[in-house]
């Protein structure tokens, strides 16, 4: 059992925006825990559902009179500060504290507490791990960030000292964890809104690794140069994997492609064979987060079987590569890449298919990233045959950037490369759906309101 002194003080806890992926999640481990758990949530969700089936009380709305008789408030990052509840709790005396902040405590709670972080790929790596420890009958609890069939949701509760949990750079909030061991699988440019720069991402990655203590772990990605950079600030035991960089611990080779684009390859370790690994997700960017899924788990003595069961169990976390069905013949899949890398390793995952034509339905995400990267966007669509641009799904932001789809379709343009705008769901799917053929690959891609796109289209093909 963890060490929940820190928390004990916290009898009654009432989470605003409870059925957030992460909110749930701490909400499940606290009621594990003993712990008198409430929470609000603006809509009711399977999520929200869920929680309530397990014992905890959910309202649906806001209302100050739910947090009276509270000892804590606990509020995500996407609470205003005008919240009714947290305004109400603040009038009482109530402590309050946003969620980054209650998990960093959650963390010190666990001795082992093992974080993946990266612009790219943490919810994958995140659910690969943690089904090797579950293979191993490790018994870890569990965060990631995005629904994993094998636990029946995005958040597990077990009984050992391992807290498994996916870490986000935004905001800087992986600075409030306290990790023992990190997987750092790339740095790129991102979230540029918060950060202004890549210095300050990369500034943000070496305080995180200055957190781990010297008898920690850092798993780090020998292909990117930056992820190398920041073994000089840690002392605790660094890994490295690879797939171009052979001065790697663990480095991949002889890696072959099935019809379904799943990779199979040769892992080294320290220049010596380690084992034949197969995966049931496509794309080489799912090779290089497989290895250092290997690297961290080898070094706490998972074995090879073991490993190799887990991750070729592993049929992907949702919204990554999902396959939805089939409409006029062609594939559907989901994905959630919203970054020109993500894209760029997603269609390259999608060129390991057989298929006849792709089509890309693309919803940018947050007016700062598009006009940000504009360009970079354009030129990661370009690997797709047929492009078709939704609308900026705004998230967090007001249109201050001037910018909007109809701009990237121009750039898209520019490279000879037709690409359409269309602005309203209900055309775009019939779009579709008067377009496609037979062994077609329809591809919606986005971190909003996009992933609606393919269960209509699935609805008014079939």
């Amino acid at each position: 059992m963890p060490n929940i002194e820190r928390i004990q003080k916290y009898k009654k806890v009432h989470m605003i925006g409870i059925g957030g992926v992460s909110m749930s999640g701490i909400a499940e481990i606290l009621h594990q825990w003993g712990f008198i758990v409430t929470g609000s949530n603006n809509v009711q969700t399977q999520t929200t559902n869920k929680l309530n089936t397990n014992g905890i009380q959910v309202f649906i709305g806001h209302d100050p009179k739910n947090i009276e008789n509270v000892d804590v408030v606990v509020y995500t990052a996407a609470i205003s500060q005008d919240n009714v509840e947290l305004v109400h709790a603040k009038e009482l005396g109530i402590p309050t504290i946003e969620r980054s902040d209650f998990l960093g405590e959650l963390t010190r709670c666990y001795n082992d507490t093992i974080a993946i972080s990266g612009t790219h790929g943490k919810t994958t790596t995140t659910s690969m791990v943690a089904l090797c420890f579950l293979e191993a009958l490790k018994e870890p609890s569990i965060q990631v960030g995005g629904y994993l069939p094998e636990i029946c949701g995005n958040y597990m509760v077990g009984n050992s000292e391992y807290f498994i949990i996916e870490s986000c750079e935004y905001v800087e909030s992986f600075l409030k964890f306290s990790p023992k061991a990190e997987i750092i699988l790339n740095i790129d440019n991102d979230h540029l809104d918060y950060f202004k720069n890549f210095e300050n991402i990369k500034n943000a990655f070496i305080k995180y690794v200055k957190i781990l203590p010297d008898d920690g772990l850092l798993v780090v990605n020998g292909d990117d140069a930056n992820c190398l950079d920041l073994l000089q600030y840690t002392n605790a035991t660094c890994i490295t994997y690879g797939i171009t960089n052979k001065n790697t611990n663990f480095f991949a080779v002889n890696i072959t492609f099935d019809d379904n684009g799943y990779p199979e390859f040769d892992v080294y370790h320290n220049n010596e064979f380690y084992e034949r690994i197969k995966l049931s997700v496509p794309g080489m960017h799912n090779v290089l987060n497989c290895l250092s899924c290997i690297a961290l788990c080898d070094y706490y003595g998972i074995s090879k079987q073991d490993i190799k069961n887990a991750v070729l169990s592993f049929k992907g976390a949702s919204r990554r590569f999902e396959f939805k069905g089939f409409a006029n013949g062609a594939s559907v899949y989901d994905d959630y890449g919203h970054h020109p890398t993500e894209i760029i390793a997603t269609a390259k995952a999608l060129m390991s298919k057989k298929f006849n034509k792709s089509w890309v339905v693309f919803q940018p995400h947050t007016y700062s990233r598009t006009r940000t990267l504009l360009s970079d966007f354009a030129k990661a669509l370009l690997n797709f045959d047929n492009v078709i641009v939704l609308d900026i799904y705004a998230a967090r932001e007001s249109n201050r950037f001037v910018v909007s789809s109809e701009d990237l379709v121009n750039e898209i343009n520019i490279f000879n490369k037709k690409a359409i705008y269309i602005p309203d769901f209900n055309d775009c799917v019939n779009y579709l759906k008067d377009n496609i053929s037979k062994d077609d690959i329809v591809l919606t891609l986005g971190a909003g309101t996009v992933t609606d796109i393919g269960p209509m289209l699935l609805k008014a093909c079939n």
